[in-house]
């Protein structure tokens, strides 16, 4: 076994490993750009380097820095995490020419599997079932013969990034140059290939671990039916759509997937499977790194799949045969992410003001305290959230004896979990997995997408904007000053000869309307947690500034000047005004001060996490302002430009 293991990763997965090389007794080593340097994976680690700058391409992707950081450290093996560089060959190669042992495939095996392409040819002659499609560069005939819909996949990537269904052929030239704009800023290669769209369709992937003695075996199988934009949010293991004897078909299937590449470690084999007949399932692609969602099966199998990469890694064979391998309960997992379900589930950001994480990890698998529940993070309070990285933030998953239980807890689990300054999915995942199909086990990828509306409220609730006017009030109160407060100092509302005055409070939740509200007696309120009462019944939420939360859910409650406000309209011109809707870069500026536009032309492209957001003309006009360039880092509600609207002809006016 190894002494040293540098982590060639951050946030939660980077703290994940951490954690189990201190239960082996092996010494960590992290690296950090210069916005994790207070992270939390680097004050976890025994050792930490600093590896350069942010962006990811200076510091997480450069191969010279993370080599340099070993042999400085003298680290022997090098843990990739996922995302990153844990699927590349080429970083696989450079740990073993510099003396390091890579904790994965080989090279070789990573640069076969990655090719979707070649991955799909391969698994194809080992007689596993593949979905029909072609690649580049027949992309467009063989897409036009195998008819509406189609899917358009990166061949170098995963993670849903580059991936667009097109399901009118009319703007398949169109949807073909996104995908490989967003497939070369995600993967560096713009290659793609096509595949026949399968309606309702579930994604059920196979966990499979191989060692460097031939031995290969398969986990079980996790359900991640539950998925926004292609990116996975909810993960089960085992599936309910599987019988034991499709279960052990794909399994087989999934092995021989791992054998046709000379697989070693811990590998994922993802099928896509119709939900009307689960026996005909396809290979989709294989993920050659640990998987996101390796957790449900660890807390189901037992089996400590990092633990098990590292002795893998270092020659150990495999002590136990498929026929040991024994599903024990149910495990679900949710996918906590930075991004606001109430505006259209953008990137969010910001710093980490309270936090609150269902925690139970006494070992690596779950905690004895933990109830049932683990999470793994990577937020402290204090933690920056950024553009610059994935908008993952933490996952918490939970074990029960079967599905009902395990949805039950989970759901109390998210009502649990406080992020307060940075919006998160949580509030919308609680509601997720109450949903009728969910909870039924009638599952298929679009499931969300369909449903996505009717989970996001669409107003605040009334005791929120009580609760902000109760903080208010109490902000007002002046502090005693030996044991006297002076009567006409406290914020009563009294006035002379009559009922005391009501103390309005104007205040909005940005991107909507402000409102005025009223605070309500008897509220309890500390820097931590607001209580109030509202139509005989009483809220609880915790508090943190001006940002409050509840059962996942959070709202940041400002204060609202209408003199300001309407200042600040007329000054950027109102409905003329284009600005961020997330924090991020504008990577794309179409036009000039001076153009002429038309309503509904793309004008700017913003990224953030991975994540494009083209910025359209809101009429027809003239640019009279354009605050940003390519490369410009902005600022949620940030303005960006300003579009004149066009006059209208006499006769029209």
């Amino acid at each position: 076994m190894f002494d040293t293991v540098l982590v060639a990763n951050r946030g939660e997965i980077a703290v994940r490993v951490i954690r189990t090389l201190r239960e082996m007794g092996v010494r960590s080593v992290a690296v950090y750009s210069d916005a994790d340097a207070d992270a939390r994976h680097v004050r976890e680690a025994d050792t930490a380097v600093r590896i350069g700058p942010p962006p990811a391409a200076e510091s997480y992707l450069s191969v010279p820095a993370l080599l340099d950081a070993a042999r400085r450290t003298g680290a022997q093996a090098v843990h990739p995490g996922y995302g990153f560089l844990a699927e590349n060959a080429g970083f696989a190669k450079a740990c073993a020419d510099a003396g390091l042992v890579f904790i994965g495939p080989t090279a070789e095996a990573i640069s076969l599997m990655g090719d979707k392409i070649r991955a799909k040819e391969t698994v194809k002659a080992a007689g596993v079932p593949v979905v029909p499609g072609a690649a580049d560069p027949e992309l467009v005939e063989a897409a036009r013969e195998l008819g509406a819909p189609v899917l358009l996949k990166p061949s170098a990537g995963g993670g849903g990034k580059g991936m667009r269904l097109v399901r009118d052929l009319a703007v398949l030239e169109e949807e073909i140059a996104a995908a490989r704009r967003e497939a070369r800023a995600s993967f560096g290669d713009d290659t793609l290939l096509v595949e026949r769209w399968i309606d309702r369709p579930r994604h059920i992937e196979i966990q499979v671990l191989a060692d460097t003695h031939g031995n290969v075996i398969h986990l079980g199988e996790r359900e991640c039916s539950l998925q926004r934009r292609h990116q996975k949010i909810i993960e089960e293991a085992p599936s309910v759509l599987l019988t034991p004897e499709i279960r052990a078909s794909m399994g087989a299937a999934a092995v021989e997937a791992a054998r046709s590449c000379g697989y070693v470690g811990a590998g994922t084999v993802e099928f896509i499977v119709p939900g009307v007949d689960p026996s005909a399932y396809y290979f989709m692609e294989m993920n050659t790194r640990l998987q996101v969602e390796h957790p449900v099966t660890e807390l189901i199998t037992g089996i400590d799949l990092v633990e098990w990469q590292l002795r893998v890694a270092s020659g150990e064979p495999l002590p136990f045969a498929q026929e040991d391998v024994r599903l024990d309960g149910w495990a679900i997992e949710a996918r906590i992410c930075a991004e606001d379900p109430s505006r259209g589930f953008l990137p969010s950001g910001g710093t980490v003001l309270a936090l609150n994480e269902p925690q139970g990890w006494g070992s690596p698998l779950l905690g004895e305290l933990g109830g049932g529940v683990r999470t793994d993070s990577g937020l402290s309070q204090g933690t920056e959230v950024s553009s610059l990285y994935d908008p993952m933030l933490s996952k918490v998953i939970v074990h029960a004896p079967d599905r009902p239980t395990a949805l039950r807890r989970l759901r109390a689990a998210l009502a649990d979990t406080v992020t307060l300054g940075v919006p998160t999915n949580a509030g919308f995942l609680r509601r997720l997995l109450a949903h009728e199909d969910v909870v039924a086990g009638d599952l298929d990828t679009g499931l969300v997408e369909r449903d996505a509306e009717s989970l996001v409220p669409k107003d605040v609730p009334a005791e929120v904007y009580a609760a902000a006017a109760a903080v208010r009030l109490a902000e007002l109160a002046p502090a005693p000053r030996e044991g006297w407060t002076d009567p006409f100092s406290v914020p009563s509302g009294w006035r002379l000869g009559g009922r005391p005055a009501p103390l309005p409070f104007p205040v909005r939740v940005p991107g909507l309307e402000p409102v005025t509200v009223e605070a309500p007696g008897g509220a309890r309120v500390t820097d931590a947690s607001v209580t109030v009462t509202v139509d005989g019944i009483t809220h609880h939420f915790h508090r943190a500034g001006n940002w409050l939360g509840r059962d996942g859910d959070s709202w940041h409650v400002l204060d609202h000047d209408p003199v300001e406000a309407a200042l600040s309209g007329a000054k950027h011109g109102g409905a003329d005004t284009l600005a961020a809707p997330m924090p991020g870069t504008v990577t794309v500026v179409k036009v000039a001060v001076g153009d002429e536009v038309e309503a509904g032309q793309s004008l700017l492209v913003v990224e953030a996490m991975k994540m494009e957001h083209v910025i359209s003309a809101p009429h027809a006009g003239t640019v009279t302002e354009l605050d940003v360039t390519p490369g410009s880092t902005v600022a949620m509600d940030q303005i960006l430009a300003v579009v004149t609207p066009r006059e209208a002809p006499e006769e029209e006016a």
